[in-house]
């Protein structure tokens, strides 16, 4: 078993390192060993409470180590966020100390599959057998759609040879182990791990030796693999090695074999002889790209895959047409959506024509057979940016029409919206607008779910790194208005359930608010949604002592600015009391005088404004309690008549807090002692 092991300076064998919450590794009973990687140790193991069969790969030495100590699991985050049909993700990662070497290594946590295409492959080169055409056309396609997706990205895959392209059924493939385009930064390394193993090192791209990949590095990876799919019934293992190596040097050996492809008559040999030369070119800007082998295979040629996205390199339909055909009720136009799912131009126009139609016309306030289409659309087309950014505001129409109308929450999200809208935001991590749609739909599918299903989204969230993403670009687009807004608003509901997976990234929040209350000093809106994060922050203990004067004052300061906005002034006035209950510095603060006025005579206005608002009178009041445990700041509260006050809002509302309270009628309660409350902080979230 993969036990614990702990060290109080290092990460310890189980820990959630900083920046990805990681899993425990005492959870694993390990199996056997698979054949080394270029990059460490690939392990089978078996979850030990359900049985389940896993991939561990740690990764050791220099292919981590200069990354692990600062960064941690969260170095990995690319590796489990792509998500996509065709590729196979991480489930899990995270920094283990092994004391024996006195070493960091990463550990990724992957799905066990059993079959990939080197076995495919090894199975027909035995029986000298012809790999089925319909099934390699299939796969091909799968391949290449993950492969566009993965370049669409930004992402080299660097180690593509045919164990990383396994099967999860018959006839669906997944590309696995993108850690090379993460990890490997060491040319040393690199080049001596695939020294050991000469045979996979043969996948690789002639320029891949000298430690320079690009994207037609992977072209020529994908070449060699084909080239060894339709060559295996007549050509031995070793052979083919030799052949892929040889390539790097001349083509002249290609054309023998494409020749004795053809006199063997092996299925499309054609194509492949149009094909291959081309994905096999020594210099890299000769090769064609993703879309040229699509064009060949799929486009020109005629080659089928059931994989949709391949259909975007259809001949478009005019746009007269598709207005034509668009021009009927809803029920009309999703049959017309549904018909011509793989048109990205029809998807579009038509999405385009229902943010137009009136709300009784779409059949809102909730059409659940609407919202299937989009998101299906969303998944199809997950790379044509226009898309992405219509389905979402038409998402965020239907999900605030349904809301309007208070619909059960249960009946308006569900995991295929939040999966859609996230896997958006991983396709354009950096484009604003959709930056802005995905916050706002992800803040009301979170706060819309039951109890249970809500922790577990934004638990899901988390561990997806949404967090750390909205910190990031709360500091890198703070010229943003949307953004910030948008942005607050998400982390005020991954906060709500009060599940924290790693309250770390939060110890940065208040100085993020600071730089954007100071950059909107007069916005509301801001306002607003930075008292109500600072309010769930104080309550989950995520401000430090030394920021507690600092959120004290930019409570009261965005107070003064918004009195009349209702949540603002109850999110503000709860914050304060969060933090006055734990502080007497953060109390001081309050009751003195600074700029004229001190919290006190705020907190009178707030009382005149919204005497008659009882949730707001318990607020203040939570406040004044807290502010009234400390012997020190009493003399201070009756100078300023608030013993008064507190008398009124007993008078008025005998349900409230100050009732229950014993607050100014015991002068000697010893410093930060607290009255009975009638409730907990616990109790706040209700």
């Amino acid at each position: 078993m993969l036990g614990p092991e702990a060290d109080g300076r290092r990460p310890t064998q189980g820990e959630r390192g900083p920046g990805y919450p990681g899993e425990p590794m005492d959870k694993y009973q390990v199996l056997y060993q698979l054949n080394p990687g270029a990059l460490g140790v690939n392990l089978v193991v078996e979850e030990m409470e359900t049985k389940v069969k896993r991939v561990i790969k740690q990764v050791r030495g220099q292919a981590c180590a200069s990354h692990a100590s600062s960064q941690g699991p969260g170095l990995a985050l690319p590796l489990l966020r792509t998500g996509h049909f065709h590729v196979k993700p991480g489930l899990a990662a995270l920094t283990l100390w092994e004391a024996e070497i006195s070493s960091l290594y990463l550990c990724l946590v992957m799905e066990f599959n059993k079959l990939s295409f080197q076995e495919v492959i090894e199975d027909k080169r035995k029986a000298k057998e012809i790999i089925d055409s319909k099934w390699m056309q299939n796969v091909l396609g799968q391949v290449l759609d993950a492969l566009e997706y993965l370049h669409h990205l930004d992402i080299i895959h660097r180690n593509l040879k045919p164990s990383n392209i396994i099967l999860v059924s018959s006839d669906h493939c997944k590309l696995q182990d993108l850690s090379s385009n993460v990890l490997m930064t060491n040319k040393a390394k690199w080049n001596i791990r695939a020294e050991e193993d000469p045979f996979h090192k043969s996948w690789m791209a002639p320029e891949a030796l000298n430690f320079s990949f690009s994207q037609k590095s992977d072209i020529w990876s994908l070449g060699c693999i084909i080239l060894d799919m339709t060559s295996c019934s007549f050509m031995a293992s070793t052979e083919a090695m030799y052949l892929r190596k040889s390539l790097r040097q001349s083509s002249g050996s290609l054309e023998t074999v494409l020749k004795t492809m053809e006199e063997k008559q092996i299925p499309d040999a054609e194509t492949f002889g149009n094909l291959l030369p081309r994905m096999l070119q020594i210099d890299p800007s000769d090769r064609i790209t993703i879309k040229d082998v699509v064009h060949i295979t799929f486009v020109s040629g005629s080659f089928k895959s059931s994989c949709i996205s391949l259909t975007l390199y259809r001949e478009t339909v005019p746009a007269s047409i598709t207005d034509t055909l668009l021009e009927g009720n809803v029920a009309s136009i999703l049959e017309v959506m549904q018909n011509f799912s793989g048109w990205p131009e029809v998807q579009f126009r038509a999405m385009k024509r229902l943010l137009k139609m009136p709300a009784d016309q779409l059949g809102l306030p909730w059409c659940p057979e609407l919202v299937e289409v989009v998101v299906t659309t969303m998944q199809l087309h997950d790379r044509v940016l226009d898309i992405q950014l219509c389905a979402c505001s038409l998402l965020l129409h239907l999900l605030g029409q349904a809301m309007v109308h208070h619909l059960e929450a249960k009946a308006l999200c569900n995991q295929a919206i939040t999966s859609a809208v996230l896997r958006a935001l991983w396709s354009y991590p950096e484009e604003e607008s959709l930056l802005v749609l995905v916050y706002s739909l992800l803040a009301i599918t979170t706060t819309q779910e039951s109890e249970s299903e809500s922790e577990s989204v934004s638990e899901e969230l988390q561990n997806a790194g949404l967090l750390e993403h909205i910190l990031e670009h709360l500091n890198s687009s703070l010229e943003s208005r949307d953004v910030c807004v948008s942005g607050l608003g998400l982390l005020w509901a991954l906060l709500l359930d009060g599940i924290i997976v790693n309250k770390a990234p939060l110890e940065k929040v208040p100085d993020l608010i600071s730089q954007v209350l100071a950059t909107y000093p007069a916005d509301g809106e801001m306002a607003e949604a930075s008292c109500g994060v600072f309010w769930l922050l104080s309550l989950l203990g995520c401000i430090k002592e030394q920021q507690f004067e600092q959120v004290v004052a930019l409570l009261l300061q965005s107070i003064r600015l918004c009195q009349n906005r209702v949540l603002l002034v109850n999110n503000a006035y709860r914050g304060l009391a969060s933090l006055v209950e734990v502080s007497e510095l953060a109390a001081f603060k309050v009751v003195v005088q600074e700029e004229g006025s001190s919290g006190l005579s705020l907190v009178k206005e707030t009382y005149q404004l919204h005497k008659d608002d009882p949730e707001v009178v318990e607020n203040v009041g939570m406040l004044l309690v807290h502010l009234a445990s400390y012997e020190e700041i009493l003399p201070e509260l009756v100078s300023s008549s608030m013993k008064a006050l507190v008398q009124e809002i007993k008078e008025r509302f005998t349900s409230s807090l100050v009732s229950d309270s014993s607050a100014f009628s015991k002068p000697d309660l010893p410093p930060g002692g607290s009255p009975q409350l009638g409730c907990t902080a616990s109790g706040a979230w209700n």
